[in-house]
């Protein structure tokens, strides 16, 4: 590939997973950039830091044609890869980027996964279960709630006293490495299998 390849990231949140990956482009940690944020609010945490981060943010906020809307972003940005982030929404995988969509869920899959499974709910779930290990699913994204295959897992102990808050951070520690991986990965992959002129074309 003779230039790095094109992150698009969706967002609905503070903006620290897109953080992580900024910052393991920016460090050569991937052979990579972020060319673009999308976010589904003005208004969330994450459009205001990552504009600070000097990265590019469309904010697509809900409505008619959403999917069609965010396509149109991500190809005027000429995106290689997708990476969901903590996004609130359905994003539409369809046949343009089948194969070049990631998802990263704080938790193992299958088991506390599914609709309506994110943030503080996930660690609920898990300290409820009595489960005695977590940790994180980076898997590829098809049509159904954390379904697609899974490339990186990282687990970490449930300890003793655990919260929802504690447990998370010891989950979000095995996200920062889980996710570059992951990318890694999928880069090497779409590599591999495109021909001709750009993978986004």
């Amino acid at each position: 590939m003779s230039q790095p390849a094109r992150i698009a990231i969706l967002i609905s949140g503070g903006g620290r997973t897109a953080r992580n990956i900024h910052e393991a482009c920016r460090d050569g940690r991937l052979a990579a950039r972020v060319g673009l944020v999308v976010a589904h609010r003005e208004d969330i945490a994450g459009v205001s830091r990552c504009r600070e981060l000097g990265l590019r943010v469309a904010v697509v906020p809900p409505g008619d044609a959403l999917a069609d809307r965010i396509d149109a972003c991500l190809a005027a940005a000429e995106t290689d890869l997708v990476c969901l982030a903590g996004y609130l929404r359905r994003f539409r995988v369809g046949s343009r980027w089948a194969g070049r969509t990631l998802n990263i869920h704080p938790a193992l899959l299958p088991r506390f996964g599914g609709k309506g499974m994110y943030g503080t709910r996930v660690h609920e779930a898990v300290l409820a279960a009595g489960a005695r290990e977590s940790g994180c699913t980076v898997h590829e994204v098809d049509e159904e709630y954390d379904h697609g295959a899974t490339l990186v897992e990282r687990r970490c102990p449930v300890l003793a006293g655990d919260t929802a808050d504690s447990l998370a951070d010891r989950v979000y520690r095995e996200e920062l490495a889980a996710y570059p991986q992951a990318i890694a990965m999928m880069l090497e992959r779409i590599t591999r299998t495109t021909t001709g002129a750009g993978l986004a074309g």
